[in-house]
C-alpha cells in the first residue's frame, strides 16, 4: 500500500485539464453553474442518447461542469431534447416543458431535433424541437459528439 501511495504522489494528476470557461451567456444568468436537466427523446434514432450517455461516462464527465441528468421535468431546470418531434411525443414534450419550473432551457442535440435533419417532411414528424417549444441552445450534428454537447451544456451552466 505504501509503494501505492508513493507511485500516485510521483505521477500525480493524470486528468485533462478543464477547457477554458464559456463566455459569459444571457441564457440562465439568474442560476448559473449547477443545471439539472430532465431529457427527453422526442422520436430519436439513438444516436445521440449514445453521444449524451459517452458525455456523463467518466471520459467526459459532463458532471464535473455542473450538469447532471434528472428522473423528473419537477425537479429540473430545463429539457434536453433529442430527435425530430412525432405526432405521439407532441403534447407529451409540451408536458413536460409546462412541468420544468421558470426559467427554463431547452437545449436541442442532434440534426433532428435541430431542423428535421433527415425526417424532414416524414408524415409522422410535427417538426423540429423549436416547432412545439422554445429553444435557447442547439447543438448541431448527426450525431454530435459528446465534447459537441459539452460545449453546449457548458453555454448553460457557465462553468
Amino acid at each position: 500500500m505504501v509503494g501505492l501511495t508513493a507511485r500516485i504522489r510521483r505521477v500525480g494528476r493524470m486528468a485533462e485539464a478543464a477547457p477554458t470557461r464559456p463566455a459569459d451567456s444571457p441564457i440562465r444568468s439568474a442560476a448559473r453553474g449547477s443545471v439539472q436537466l430532465r431529457h427527453v427523446d422526442a422520436g430519436s434514432c439513438n444516436g445521440c442518447e449514445i453521444e449524451i450517455s459517452g458525455c456523463f461516462s467518466p471520459v467526459y464527465d459532463a458532471e464535473r461542469y455542473g450538469v447532471r441528468l434528472v428522473a423528473s421535468p419537477r425537479h429540473a431546470d430545463g429539457l434536453l431534447v433529442t430527435g425530430v418531434v412525432t405526432r405521439n411525443m407532441a403534447s407529451a414534450l409540451r408536458d413536460t416543458f409546462d412541468a420544468v419550473a421558470a426559467p427554463k432551457t431547452v437545449i436541442a442535440v442532434g440534426d433532428c431535433a435541430c431542423d428535421e435533419g433527415m425526417f424532414a417532411g416524414a408524415y409522422g414528424a410535427v417538426g423540429a424541437v423549436s416547432a412545439v417549444v422554445p429553444v435557447d441552445v442547439e447543438v448541431r450534428g448527426c450525431p454530435p459528439s459528446p465534447s459537441e454537447i459539452i460545449v453546449g451544456l457548458r453555454s448553460v451552466s457557465g462553468r
